[in-house]
């Protein structure tokens, strides 16, 4: 049996797709849907595992895999950001998709967790050097869609912020103008 945590187990589990750079923060992933989906049991995992799409596939018929088999059923994507996460164009279709409404998909919440790998601007919590994060991601934090925090393993805190994600959902429009990516960008910023 799982040990129960949280605020109240049953109406504040939720269908969480992790959106991360799969080759330098696997690790974190790892650990995220461990700690609050095993462990913890406050999350149902939604996400996309290695292995699962191929990366040959055409990019139309993965971004189709993406949000019709795994963002579907999600109701939070929840953003992991290392040092190069925004440059991934999967990360960036994952937040699009996520935060689309359609007659099928309904929009999913939306946060981001800046990992210990993330380089935090003077050590200061929460803050983020803005060109370094994914943009759709941050023009949803400017618009007030979502909220961003610093890596934590307190199961009771990380399912705070979940739920909020999940009241905002329909609460506040997201902004989903920003371009897609087309491929993997490379640099120091956007």
């Amino acid at each position: 049996m799982r040990p129960q945590y949280g605020l109240n187990q049953m109406n504040n589990r939720h269908k969480v797709f992790v959106s991360y750079h799969h080759d330098n923060d696997q690790v974190y992933r790892n650990q995220f849907e461990g700690l609050f989906s095993d462990i913890h049991d406050i999350i149902v995992s939604q996400s996309v595992q290695i292995g699962d799409i191929d990366p040959n596939l055409k990019t139309d018929t993965i971004r189709q895999k993406i949000r019709d088999e795994y963002l579907r059923d999600s109701t939070v994507t929840v953003v992991l950001i290392g040092a190069e996460t925004w440059k991934r164009k999967h990360v960036d279709w994952e937040i699009g998709a996520s935060i689309r409404q359609t007659q099928y998909n309904p929009r999913s919440g939306l946060l981001g967790i800046l990992l210990p790998t993330y380089p935090k601007p003077y050590g200061k919590p929460n803050e983020y050097f803005v060109h370094t994060i994914p943009p759709r991601l941050h023009d949803n934090i400017e618009c007030g869609f979502a909220q961003i925090y610093n890596w934590n393993i307190d199961p009771t805190l990380v399912q705070s912020w979940i739920h909020e994600a999940f009241n905002r959902r329909n609460k506040i429009i997201p902004d989903n103008s920003y371009p897609s990516f087309v491929n993997n960008h490379s640099g120091e910023r956007w």
